[in-house]
């Protein structure tokens, strides 16, 4: 059975270069960055290196970058952190239907503290209208939080449009870009955020590690209290080899030439369905503002779930959940206004640096076999 990897908006495997830039920390630069002596000199240099190269690829100042444990816990400080600062001030958040449960977890969360969350809606593209946002805006409105791009759709959000929104209301304004980074320009002066997470493990880094980009004059109560680590916002001794992985990985992922042939893939790939099962098939998700690896596509009448059991070696994804042997939709399509007929039917495809033309044929030619009746 040959393996076809065709789900890196879940998790991508370690870039080369980046195992190769985290070697050498396995068997040197032990120290403790935050010591003075000379054991900590080297593990201090290579941190504040990791440091600079995250902020590079932000267009960031190397000190907005808080190193975390992963996009979750960037996540959580971002709108913990804003909220706990801000309380005195404003108790509402907005959020927009489609985040991810690292967004939706915490604004429960804040919820049972007193906090008052509202949902912006999106249209049957997966893309919000920024007016919706400012209609949402109450005097005390303190943070907004929109993704940057949909993990499983991947619709892109107008987040400048929404930043202008912010600035005229003197709101914070935070985005996961966990799912954008290293597929499109995460610029935050471009985007006018104030606040951005990385996920380490979807851009070619290990798991365990991500960051949170603070804009200066950001107030952030620390999530984890301690020591002053991170400039005093997120305590606990730094993982220099973490740290170094996940530096370069965004030193690799400023150079975006790759995704035009990823995309030209995924293009490929969906005309393809096109042509083979015309209005059977069903594409979730913006045409143009849409990552350029993603493909979620539905196959009207079938379920995603039972289609994906029969790609023999194809590792994908479906957004849907099954309990107790019922298949639930998934609450992004949900949002969305997408049909049950269709979304059930979906199944994301998310390709990355190490996608083929041989693997998306292959993948074409089996879903064709499984779902075209004999003659």
């Amino acid at each position: 059975m040959r393996c076809i990897y065709l789900d890196y908006n879940a998790s991508t495997p370690i870039d080369p270069a980046v195992a190769a830039a985290m070697r050498p920390l396995l068997e040197d630069h032990f120290g403790n960055p935050s010591s003075g002596h000379w054991a900590a000199a080297g593990a201090k240099a290579t941190l504040e290196e990791a440091r600079r190269q995250v902020a590079a690829l932000l267009c960031a100042e190397n000190d907005e970058i808080i190193f975390t444990s992963g996009g979750s816990e960037a996540n959580n400080l971002a709108l913990k952190g804003v909220a706990w600062s801000l309380k005195s001030r404003g108790d509402h958040i907005i959020i927009s239907a489609v985040e991810h449960p690292a967004i939706v977890g915490p604004c429960r969360f804040l919820q049972q503290l007193g906090f008052d969350v509202s949902v912006a809606p999106v249209d049957r593209l997966g893309r919000i209208d920024p007016d919706d946002v400012r209609k949402a805006i109450r005097p005390r409105t303190v943070l907004i939080s929109i993704m940057h791009a949909n993990n499983e759709v991947g619709t892109i959000q107008p987040i400048a449009e929404v930043s202008r929104i912010a600035r005229e209301h003197d709101i914070f304004l935070h985005t996961d870009a966990a799912q954008s980074v290293g597929k499109i320009v995460t610029d935050v002066n471009a985007l006018g955020v104030d606040l951005l997470s990385i996920a380490g493990h979807k851009v070619y880094a290990p798991k365990g590690v991500g960051a949170l980009y603070v804009r200066r004059g950001t107030p952030l109560e620390p999530l984890i209290h301690g020591a002053g680590h991170e400039g005093g916002r997120r305590a606990g001794t730094e993982s220099a080899l973490l740290a170094v992985g996940l530096g370069k990985a965004c030193e690799l992922a400023r150079d975006l030439a790759s995704m035009e042939g990823v995309r030209a893939l995924r293009d490929q790939f969906w005309r393809g369905l096109q042509a083979t099962f015309g209005d059977r098939v069903v594409l979730n998700g913006h045409l143009h503002h849409r990552l350029p690896n993603t493909l979620n596509v539905s196959f009207v009448g079938r379920l995603g779930a039972e289609v994906l059991a029969r790609l023999n070696g194809v590792a994908a994804s479906t957004g849907s959940a099954c309990h107790a042997g019922h298949v639930e939709l998934s609450p992004v399509l949900r949002a969305m206004g997408v049909a049950p007929e269709v979304g059930l039917g979906a199944i994301r495809f998310s390709l990355g640096r190490g996608s083929t033309r041989e693997e998306i044929d292959t993948v074409a030619d089996q879903l064709a076999s499984i779902l075209t009746p004999a003659a």
